[in-house]
């Protein structure tokens, strides 16, 4: 834990993974947040997108930019770093958390955090192991959003839940990516090695095959791949939000996985069902949101393009009102407390959790839930 008597609390980061989403978001949100947080160490196997984010990161008082390697284990071994940033492809997030939290450095993985069962109960025993109250935060932001966490009060004072609906179908990420003034360095051609792209197929292939195959038991080819990637990379945020909302299901009614596309999937909860509508269109939307009925009150969160800073997460509430000597009327609410993006929320929550030992309601254990829900949707998507 930072020592939260030191005059200044900052905590030092280092980032691993300089891509598109340390460019668009990560970076732009630790500058705007320097009275917390400091960028000291950078990583990535790609020497432009390394030399890219240094040259963007906010120099602190001493001037000096952040350091850069090729080598995760060197930047998690540094002792001008106080939390990790896991912001890489995917198949590098567990081995990267691991060597972390062997170093007792508080680690923010973005989601997924893990793909199979094996790798992510070798972070929850590591977690378990780390000295010095030593935490993995993952990456859901979403469940940050202000508005998000007013509809959670919203449904848990429901009598019941007769039906909710979860949808996340959104257009390509590049207009978004365009559009939000960041002006990110696209990997270009020779950035990386053939010998990093086979490391990464290799680790990619070693996880589908876990996950699919031997854990989910589901046949392992080229669209039950694609799937498990949508629902590791898309399916996370709505799925996991699901979870707070709502718990988690008893079962999957069915499932149509029509990828490439959008697919659908119909949970079933003790005493009413869920649809969830994901997937990608050529349409430069994006529609996410979540809706949950009860016998007099609707109440739906709507999630705007994420990396667009600014744009507000709003809770729509409609409802049955009753007043005493006058005759019951709709009413309809929208409410937007804040323009402070969930991003930006949830780094001010990881730096309750490295500061202040707070429990992060998104861990590594509570991610967990996440695999049992794609091992329950491709089971019944894809039936031996």
């Amino acid at each position: 834990m930072v020592n939260s008597t030191s005059p200044s609390r900052v905590v030092r980061v280092g980032i691993i993974g300089c891509g598109e989403i340390a460019q668009v978001v990560h970076i732009p949100t630790l500058n705007l947040l320097a009275h917390k947080f400091r960028v000291t160490y950078l990583c990535d196997v790609a020497a432009g997108a390394l030399e890219t984010c240094a040259d963007r990161v906010v120099l602190g008082p001493d001037g000096k930019r952040p350091a850069t390697t090729t080598s995760a284990e060197e930047l998690c071994a540094s002792a001008d770093v106080d939390a990790v940033l896991i912001a890489n492809a995917d198949a590098y997030h567990v081995e990267h958390g691991l060597l972390a939290l062997a170093q007792n450095k508080h680690v923010l993985i973005e989601k997924p955090a893990a793909l199979c069962f094996r790798d992510i109960d070798r972070l929850i025993a590591a977690e378990k192991q780390a000295l010095n109250g030593t935490r993995v935060f993952v990456g859901t932001m979403r469940r940050y959003a202000t508005a998000f966490e007013d509809a959670v009060k919203e449904v848990g004072g429901f009598d019941r839940v007769h039906y909710a609906r979860v949808r996340d179908i959104i257009g390509p990420n590049a207009l978004g990516v365009s559009q939000s003034g960041t002006f990110p360095r696209p990997f270009q051609a020779g950035d990386v090695t053939a010998a990093d792209s086979n490391d990464r197929a290799g680790r990619e292939l070693d996880i589908q095959t876990q996950a699919l195959s031997n854990e989910f038991g589901v046949p392992l080819n080229d669209a039950s791949k694609r799937m498990l990637r949508v629902l590791g990379a898309l399916g996370t945020h709505s799925l996991s939000a699901m979870r707070e909302l709502l718990g988690m299901p008893q079962s999957v009614a069915g499932a149509a996985l029509t990828l490439p596309g959008i697919f659908a999937v119909l949970f079933r909860y003790e005493n009413f069902p869920v649809t969830y509508e994901s997937g990608l269109s050529g349409v430069p939307t994006f529609d996410a949101n979540i809706e949950v009925y009860s016998t007099n009150k609707i109440v739906r969160v709507n999630f705007d393009m994420p990396y667009v800073k600014g744009l507000p997460v709003t809770l729509t509430i409609r409802e049955r009102v009753e007043e005493e000597g006058a005759e019951p009327y709709y009413q309809e609410r929208t409410v937007r407390k804040t323009y402070k993006d969930p991003y930006t929320l949830e780094m001010q929550e990881f730096y309750e959790v490295v500061v202040n030992g707070k429990m992060a309601k998104t861990s590594i254990a509570d991610s967990r839930n996440d695999l049992e829900l794609f091992k329950m949707i491709l089971q019944a998507g894809y039936k031996a």
